[in-house]
């Protein structure tokens, strides 16, 4: 087996991390067929980027990876539902527009194809929707101010809150941890169902995404329900009884092929 190069071996190291608990060194030197001291010498730049966490015999992921990837594997749930949707909801924007997008992963993907937008400003208590589109040079990124919500790169609280009521938008993009039989919108953090809640007040129109698998699905908080929205974007494996009942409601329905 050729010798894998340093940086190689070190996304390896990563990849095996974000599968198991631990590493050993000992292991990792049979795999990649090297020293036990070219691993720690590896092992040593992981930690300096803040990557891993050396341990007796071998290493952890530090904290922020291991959230990084848990928000990655989210995002990859259901993907290409997601973006399909995403590519829907994009139709909706026009130059000029002032656009809240919340912190779901599907907003996230609307965020990556608004790179190339024009005149558009977006405001957003996401970290990762403000990383997606800091380089956008026709974008005007406004990042709310507000608490790091643990284990998400989310702001929220009532700085969040405030922050929000300074300003009016003309649409509103959102995500559901679940969406009800009867049509209610669940979240599972009380305080991000308060700022969705209050990013429709702000909006002229406001938009639901959800995929199929959100559909039927409850969470510890309500934030409204369909009947609150304009528009409602969804997958087409969603029953057609059930986008019927929600159409009822009021919103547009919009459905999508993943």
């Amino acid at each position: 087996m050729r010798k894998l190069p340093s940086a190689v071996r070190q996304a390896r190291i990563r990849e095996r991390l974000a599968a198991a608990p631990s590493v050993s060194i000992a292991a990792l030197a049979a795999e990649f067929r090297v020293s036990g001291m070219t691993v720690r010498r590896d092992l040593a730049v992981l930690e300096g980027q803040a990557q891993v966490q050396r341990t007796h015999g071998g290493a952890v992921l530090t904290e922020r990876m291991i959230l990084e990837f848990d928000y990655r594997d989210r995002r990859e749930l259901n993907g290409a539902a997601k973006r399909a949707i995403a590519a829907e909801a994009r139709k909706l924007i026009i130059p000029g527009q002032r656009v809240l997008l919340d912190t779901g992963t599907t907003t996230l993907e609307l965020a990556a194809l608004l790179r190339d937008a024009e005149d558009l400003t977006v405001i957003t208590p996401s970290l990762a929707v403000a990383s997606e589109l800091q380089h956008a040079a026709g974008v005007e990124v406004v990042l709310l101010g507000g608490v790091i919500r643990r284990g998400s790169p989310d702001l929220t609280g009532p700085v969040t809150e405030h922050c929000l009521e300074l300003f009016a938008a003309d649409l509103a993009f959102q995500g559901a941890d679940g969406i009800g039989e009867d049509g209610a919108i669940y979240n599972s953090d009380l305080r991000l169902a308060r700022v969705d809640r209050l990013m429709r007040q702000l909006a002229a129109r406001s938009c639901v995404l959800a995929d199929s698998s959100k559909i039927g699905v409850t969470a510890l908080a309500k934030s409204g329900t369909l009947g609150d929205v304009d528009f409602f974007i969804t997958d087409r494996a969603t029953p057609r009884a059930t986008l019927q009942r929600f159409a009822r409601l009021g919103p547009k329905v919009i459905t999508v092929t993943a």
